[in-house]
């Protein structure tokens, strides 16, 4: 799911000002993004994107992603799913951050953010093309998505090609990083029409399905995906894993 870097390149510093907004020029968060409260434990709260507009794919993953994380995390009425297709902007940086704000407003000190994107990417991160702008979100970016969402536990999972270089710059004991391939490597499964990419197909649809422990179904994914890419004669994406000792032990508690 890699592209190319010429022409997205000189859009990172417009991404990086997109983010940087202040909230007096963003649209107020719709019904949409309504989420309920925090109560007394620990509850998980989920933004999950699809960023490619051109694919199918990522809606369609966007969307699953969000499903499976709300059934096996627990996490009703905790969900905003926002994506890009070839009329609609529905994953911008504001409409992500708006997202994060929605989450702030009402998450607690206790409780686990879960940050779900999907795309094509490259050594800088992963792309957001709409019907009208193409970007680059980088991790620094996702880093102060995070920061401004207010929570203090986090899981940041990305499906893209090079998505180990978001696992560099996040994960420490209180942000978990899952990610489909390693910063170096390709991930694969992008085609349109597609319900799922390959790591999405073996870490949402397959491992996490039976397994609400994010740890053991990267386990199982993993595997799941070199077997595939072997069977196709591809070189192996290395989904990464890194981070989250306490968000782990958050989440298993449960």
């Amino acid at each position: 799911m890699s592209f190319e870097t010429r022409g997205l390149r000189a859009l990172i510093a417009s991404m990086a000002l997109a983010i940087g907004l202040s909230s007096a020029g963003l649209a107020q968060p719709s019904s949409a993004n309504r989420l309920a409260p925090s109560q007394p434990g620990t509850d998980v709260y989920i933004l999950s994107f699809g960023l490619w507009g051109p694919q199918s794919v990522f809606e369609s993953e966007a969307k699953g992603a969000a499903r499976v994380l709300e059934a096996s995390l627990r996490s009703k009425g905790r969900t905003i799913v926002g994506f890009n297709t070839k009329r609609k902007a529905g994953a911008t940086p504001q409409t992500m951050r708006n997202a994060v704000q929605s989450v702030g407003r009402v998450i607690d000190s206790d409780d686990v953010l879960v940050f779900f994107l999907t795309s094509h990417g490259n050594s800088e991160g992963a792309a957001i093309v709409t019907q009208d702008d193409q970007m680059i979100i980088t991790p620094d970016d996702v880093q102060h998505l995070l920061q401004e969402s207010g929570a203090r536990y986090r899981v940041v999972i990305v499906s893209a090609c090079y998505s180990g270089v978001f696992a560099r710059k996040l994960a420490d004991e209180r942000t978990l990083v899952i990610t489909a391939a390693s910063a170096d490597r390709s991930s694969f499964g992008c085609r349109d029409g597609a319900t799922w990419t390959y790591f999405g197909d073996a870490f949402f649809n397959k491992a996490m399905r039976g397994e609400s422990r994010l740890d053991v179904a990267f386990g199982k994914a993993r595997r799941l995906v070199t077997r595939r890419e072997q069977r196709e004669g591809f070189d192996p994406s290395n989904p990464q894993i890194a981070g989250g000792s306490e968000v782990l032990a958050r989440l298993n508690a449960r």
